[in-house]
């Protein structure tokens, strides 16, 4: 439970991180809360031989309105998230969301990019990502780019920030007055859930599930349904299209997809009310 040895250097600003990703090369990793990465350096799953702090830098740490966004900067933690005015009246499922991350440590140290680059399929919040829409905004030696959540998460704890890029903010839709639920179903408190269902409704609603995947993963069919007005037999009938769920010690795929259906009409009946 040692990790490797490594090199350690401070990061002043956004800048700063890509000039020295681009100097480390590809042995380098971005270290902020730190939740997902190190646990992996001890195991020696992943031996990176250059980390580079981002925590310190202020500019990627806020909240604010921007037109019909809410724009939420990466190393903005999940305790942020949660407690912010502003995502509770506009993104209520991303404020909910944040405050299930694992416990109140957790949710007081890790950030939000940290855990949508990630990508974990058994993560809370890229699933709030992609059924509320969101944008992120990615940084590098070519300037901004900006791709849509749905795209970004490519492969088992894989995304779509290249080498010598980094993650500077989300942008979020506002989804203010809509429908929304979040359920989870978990074996003991502050585990990885099993299955997690993701509602947003509203004009442009979305459905994600959690650990159903070897990626973070949008409903799509179902997405479509709902914002066609479908009946839910409709919904449930199409919430495990494209599915790939994982077979392990706490579930079967089967016993998963019943588990979809279920916490999906969970979630319509809480948010329509």
């Amino acid at each position: 439970m040692i990790p490797a040895q490594f090199d350690y250097v401070e990061a002043t600003s956004v800048a700063d991180a890509i000039r020295l990703l681009a100097e480390h090369g590809d042995e380098a990793k971005l270290l902020a809360g730190g939740h997902s990465l190190i646990p992996l350096m001890k195991l020696r799953l992943v031996t990176p031989a250059t980390l580079i702090d981002v925590t310190h830098i202020k500019e990627l740490s806020y909240i604010k309105e921007d037109g019909n966004n809410i724009v939420i900067g990466a190393l903005t933690r999940h305790r942020d998230v949660e407690q912010s005015e502003l995502v509770k009246k506009h993104l209520p499922l991303v404020a909910h969301v944040a405050g299930e991350v694992g416990d109140p440590q957790v949710r007081n140290r890790g950030t939000i990019g940290g855990s949508l680059v990630h990508g974990d399929p058994a993560a809370d919040l890229p699933a709030a990502a992609l059924a509320t829409g969101a944008t992120m905004v990615i940084a590098g030696q070519n300037g901004e780019r900006r791709i849509a959540a749905q795209d970004f998460f490519v492969d088992f704890l894989e995304t779509a920030v290249q080498p010598g890029e980094i993650l500077i903010a989300i942008e979020f839709p506002k989804h203010t007055n809509a429908g929304w639920a979040y359920e989870k179903f978990v074996r003991r408190a502050m585990d990885y859930a099993i299955v997690g269902v993701a509602l947003q409704l509203g004009t442009k609603p979305g459905v994600a599930l959690v650990n159903m995947s070897n990626k973070p993963h949008l409903a799509e069919s179902a997405s479509q349904a709902i914002a066609k007005g479908a009946a839910i037999g409709d919904v449930l009938a199409v919430i495990n299209d494209n599915t790939n769920p994982p077979e392990d010690l706490n579930a079967t795929v089967e016993y998963r997809q019943h588990l979809a259906r279920v916490l999906t009409q969970r979630a319509f009946a809480t948010a329509s009310k």
